[in-house]
């Protein structure tokens, strides 16, 4: 559930009639596509599989489409030859089926990357109030200690569900955790099964150790990727292919260090030194073991594993909302920032605390080296801005771009 719903979704409000067609659930289709590169009789043989008759009012949905590199190309021919009738495609894995070399219709296909639902999203369903003055009343100033105790019990909710839509819709349907659990676990046991489907047999091992090594990795003070977390003896040669499978199936996120904030941030990336996230900080939550029943618990749930989980959610939310991938910094072995935040032509350090303490050593040192215009924290403190510093609560990440372009 996620992608397909939108794109029925689409099909159902917006459309007078959809066809859909999964390359996975129904290969017998593909033979479509590998037998057949002329558009009208591709739509012909599926309007009549579909028994829908497909024309310029039909919205034409391809999902799984990377079970099927012929469907892929031929995008370009449907673009050409039969551009009134609209195709909308999606893959899980699409970003392996592109590093593959397969033919590709270039300046034919419009890309959406989909993310994971955020909070901000979810927030509307669990407490309407609440979203509503964040939507319309939201600046600098802190927010009101009824809005904040509110919005911070549902976001902690957010850290034990994530933004998986299946996850979500268990939870919303019940009010109970223990169907988010099951989702989830069904979740990293389709990833792990799925993992034989595409790389070679020698490296499915080795994609499997670097993805169950994520909780550790995080839940270290310094939270650097270290091989040797991975297994005893690990070198980084042996399983750069497994992490690059892993950024390619869109299941995990690489962050780069640079020691020169200076732009654009890629071009000083240090290619030797990386950390690694989770896509979702539910499926990060439950990877890690972490009960549901910590929700309870005060603030463990930010302080846990080091901040793992709240660290992940920032990462989280400011992918979906910015460009340019963060990246990371540090001056040696004495200070580190966690991110770094290229905003139209500004870099912004951005520090992350998982609770209500928020001296901050290494930002202090960065602010005294570079002079940044603007520095963000995340805390569980209040909305605050002052002397250059905007001090976010972590319920408002998502909303970061919208705070820092009203100041």
């Amino acid at each position: 559930m996620g992608k397909t719903y939108i794109m029925k979704w689409l099909g159902k409000n917006h459309f007078e009639q959809f066809a859909y067609f999964n390359f996975d659930e129904r290969p017998e289709i593909k033979e479509f596509f590998k037998t057949n590169k002329h558009v009208d009789s591709i739509v012909e043989m599926l309007s009549l599989t579909s028994g829908v008759g497909i024309n310029e009012k039909t919205l034409l949905i391809f999902d799984e489409i990377q079970e099927c590199p012929e469907a892929l190309n031929s995008l370009k021919y449907f673009a050409e030859n039969k551009p009134e009738i609209p195709v909308i495609c999606a893959g899980s894995y699409l970003g392996l089926l592109l590093n593959k070399g397969n033919s590709f219709p270039v300046g034919k296909v419009e890309f959406i990357a989909i993310h994971p639902m955020t909070f901000r999203e979810v927030l509307p369903i669990w407490d309407a109030n609440a979203a509503h003055f964040l939507h319309t009343k939201l600046n600098t100033e802190p927010i009101p200690q009824l809005f904040y105790n509110n919005i911070l019990q549902q976001f902690k909710k957010y850290l034990i569900i994530g933004g998986m839509p299946a996850a979500l819709n268990a939870f919303n349907q019940q009010s109970q955790f223990e169907p988010v659990d099951q989702v989830l676990q069904n979740l990293l046991l389709s990833y792990k099964g799925d993992f034989a489907k595409h790389p070679v047999m020698s490296d499915i091992a080795k994609i499997t150790h670097v993805y169950d090594s994520l909780p550790t990795q995080l839940s270290r003070e310094n939270k650097k990727f270290v091989f040797q977390l991975i297994r005893q003896g690990a070198r980084a040669r042996e399983y750069e292919d497994a992490i690059q499978w892993l950024i390619n199936a869109g299941l995990i996120h690489r962050i780069w260090l640079n020691n020169k904030p200076a732009l654009p941030l890629s071009a000083y990336d240090q290619l030797n030194a990386f950390k690694i996230y989770n896509i979702d900080v539910g499926l990060m939550r439950k990877m890690s073991g972490l009960s549901t029943s910590v929700i309870a618990e005060g603030d463990r749930l930010f302080t846990e594993f080091k901040g793992a989980l709240t660290e992940n959610y920032i990462l989280q939310s400011i992918i979906s909302q910015f460009e340019e991938t963060p990246r990371y910094w540090t001056s040696g072995n004495t200070a580190e920032v966690d991110f770094l935040l290229q905003f139209e032509n500004q870099i912004i350090p951005v520090e992350v605390k998982s609770d209500r303490h928020v001296k901050s050593r290494s930002l202090t040192l960065y602010r005294n080296e570079y002079n940044p215009p603007l520095a963000i924290r995340y805390s569980l403190q209040n909305l605050e801005y002052n002397n250059g510093l905007i001090n976010i609560p972590l319920f408002l990440a998502d909303y970061t771009k919208n705070i820092i372009k009203n100041m």
